[in-house]
Parts: structure tokens; sequence; C-alpha cells
């Protein structure tokens, strides 16, 4: 980048593009994509945020990283705990979202699946929301 790292708005907006997996790009080497951000009327940086199947990978190293060890070594609790994070993030409306997370967790999509039934039916109150 041609702008100093070091400016206060750089900085500021720094570990939000981290958590996304985005990149900070110089305003002049932005593309179609990229999102350019002024500061008192003067181009500051250019986010390049990632596509979402490379989003999804780096949400799952994010989650693997704050439990401290691979997600596929979690107890089944905790691994339904992080379908509903995911859930929430968008992971499963990125093509083969399902697939990607089964993986990653070491179960089958038909896990998977039934973790998202179940914590849908119990956001609704419904008979699956009793355990298994």
């Amino acid at each position: 980048m041609t702008e100093p790292a070091d400016h206060p708005f750089v900085q500021a907006v720094k570990p939000l593009v981290d958590a996304m997996g985005g990149q900070l790009v110089a305003p002049g080497q932005a593309q179609g994509d990229d999102v350019v951000l002024a500061w008192e009327g003067q181009d500051r940086v250019a986010v390049r945020l990632p596509h979402l199947s490379e989003s999804l990978d780096h949400i799952l190293v994010e989650l693997r990283r704050r439990h401290g060890k691979p997600l596929a070594e979690l107890d089944r609790k905790t691994k339904q705990s992080v379908v509903r994070i995911l859930e929430t993030r968008g992971a499963f409306s990125v093509r083969h979202g399902v697939e990607t997370v089964a993986t990653a967790l070491g179960v089958s999509r038909f896990t998977v699946y039934n973790y998202l039934n179940r914590e849908n039916a119990s956001r609704e109150g419904g008979p699956q929301a009793a355990g298994e």
C-alpha cells in the first residue's frame, strides 16, 4: 500500500478487515468489487473482500483458533454450538457449505443437518428441542 499503514483510520479498520478475511490495498490498486474508504475527504484505503468460499474457510480457521484444537476433536455439544455460530454467519448459504463444515467437524452432512434442525426446533419450541 502506498498509504501509510500506521494512519489512524487504517489502524481502526484493520481488525475488522482481518476478522472478515479481507485485505487492505492502496486506493489506487482498488478493483471493481473493492470498497474504497475515505477519511477527511481523501481516499485512504481500499478493502478487498474475500469470496464467500474463502470467507467460510477463514471462519473455520478462526473457530479452530478460538477453541484451541481441530474442530473435529470437539465434543458434540461444542460442535452444535459451532454449527449455530456458522449458521448465523451465513456459512450454509455458500455452495457446498454443509459439506465443508461437515468435513471440518469430522461428521457427516446428515449430522450437520440434524444440528441445524435441532437448533431451529429449539428456537420454535418444537418436539426436537428436548434432546436426542
